[in-house]
C-alpha cells in the first residue's frame, strides 16, 4: 500500500464538470488528441482543444509568432493559406495554432478559455496523450511537457500524458481502422487520462486545494498496450524521472527512493506518475511529491513487484 508523508488541512469541494483545456505537440488532428477530447467531453467536462496545426514534436518550450499556413494542416485538415489560428467549422471547440506547443497552450489559456469558460481560466490542462513515451531526460525536449509547463507557469494545474504504443495517425482512423493498434491505444490511453482527471476533480470529493501544488506538473507515461487490453488492465505507480541515490523522495512502498519512469513502464501494465518542477523540468522535492500523491489518492497507487 502507498502511504503519504503529508497531511493537508486545506480542503475544497470540486464541481462535477471541470473546465479542461487540451493541447499536445503532435498536432490538432491526431487520433490520440481527438479521442481524448471526445472522452473528456462525454464525461461531462467543459473541454476546449488548442493544439499545433502541424506536428511540433521536440519543440520543448520554444515559442514563435503564429503565421498563416504555407502548407496544409496535418492530414490535410486545413488548406495552404489558412490563417495562423483557426478552428473546425463543425466544432469551434477544436482549434489549431500554427506555432509551437507552448503557443497553442498560451492561446488556449489566454483567448479560448475566457470565451468558453465565461471569463474564467481552465481548471486543468491536459497535454497529450503524446504518441510515444516521454521518459527521463527526454522531457527536456518534449513539446508535450513544454506545453504543460507553460500552463503551470501561468498558474494553471497541468499534466503531460504519453503512451508507448500507437503511431501518429489522423483522427479519421478511429472509425476507418477502429481495431488497429493506434486506435486501440488512443482509446486506452484516453480512458486512463480520464481516470486521472476524475481522480483529481471528482464530483463531491473533498480534497486538498489547489488541484496540484503551484510550480509543478505531473508527467504520466503509459506502458505498451500489447498485454494490456483495456484501461482497467493498468495500475498506477509513483515514480521519478531519473535515479538519484542522493535524493530523498516521498516515503512509500517501504522506501524513500522512487522507481524511475522507465522501470515502471517496462514492468508491465503500469502507468508511471512523476512530479516535475515546471521551471527546470526535473524531479520535484519530496514535499511536492507528497502533496500530489495526497491529491491523487483516488488512483490507488500500487507498488512494483519486488
Amino acid at each position: 500500500m502507498y502511504s503519504s508523508a503529508l497531511s493537508l488541512s486545506f480542503l475544497c469541494v470540486l464541481a462535477s464538470a471541470s473546465n479542461i483545456l487540451i493541447t499536445n505537440d503532435d498536432g490538432w488532428a491526431t487520433a490520440q488528441v481527438r479521442q481524448q477530447f471526445d472522452v473528456l467531453s462525454s464525461a461531462g467536462h467543459n473541454v476546449v482543444l488548442s493544439a499545433p496545426a502541424l506536428n511540433q514534436s521536440g519543440k520543448s518550450s520554444l515559442s514563435t509568432t503564429p503565421k498563416p499556413l504555407t502548407e496544409p494542416c496535418e492530414f490535410d485538415t486545413c488548406p495552404t493559406g489558412s490563417p495562423a489560428i483557426g478552428f473546425n467549422a463543425s466544432n469551434p471547440r477544436l482549434n489549431y495554432v500554427n506555432g509551437y506547443p507552448v503557443d497553442a497552450a498560451r492561446y488556449g489559456i489566454q483567448t479560448l478559455a475566457p470565451k468558453y469558460y465565461a471569463g474564467a481560466r481552465p481548471d486543468f490542462v491536459v497535454s497529450g496523450p503524446n504518441v510515444g513515451s516521454n521518459l527521463g531526460l527526454v522531457v527536456l525536449f518534449s513539446g508535450t511537457v513544454g506545453a504543460a509547463c507553460e500552463a503551470a507557469r501561468s498558474g494553471i494545474p497541468a499534466a503531460a500524458f504519453s503512451g508507448v504504443s500507437g503511431s501518429e495517425v489522423s483522427y479519421t482512423t478511429l472509425t476507418t481502422d477502429a481495431n488497429g493498434s493506434s486506435s486501440v491505444a488512443a482509446r486506452i490511453y484516453s480512458d486512463l487520462t480520464a481516470m486521472f482527471v476524475d481522480a483529481l476533480t471528482a464530483s463531491g470529493a473533498t480534497r486538498p486545494c489547489p488541484l496540484l501544488p503551484a510550480g509543478v506538473i505531473v508527467n504520466v507515461n503509459y506502458a505498451a498496450i500489447d498485454s494490456c487490453p483495456s484501461a482497467a488492465s493498468y495500475e498506477w505507480v509513483f515514480s521519478r524521472l531519473v535515479w538519484n541515490v542522493f535524493a530523498t523522495d516521498v516515503h512509500t512502498c517501504g522506501s524513500d527512493h522512487l522507481p524511475t519512469e522507465s522501470t515502471v513502464v517496462d514492468a508491465g501494465c503500469y502507468a508511471s506518475l512523476s512530479v516535475l518542477d515546471a521551471q527546470s523540468k526535473l524531479d520535484a522535492n519530496a514535499t511536492m511529491q507528497a502533496q500530489v500523491m495526497a491529491n491523487l489518492e483516488a488512483l490507488s497507487f500500487t507498488c512494483l513487484p519486488s
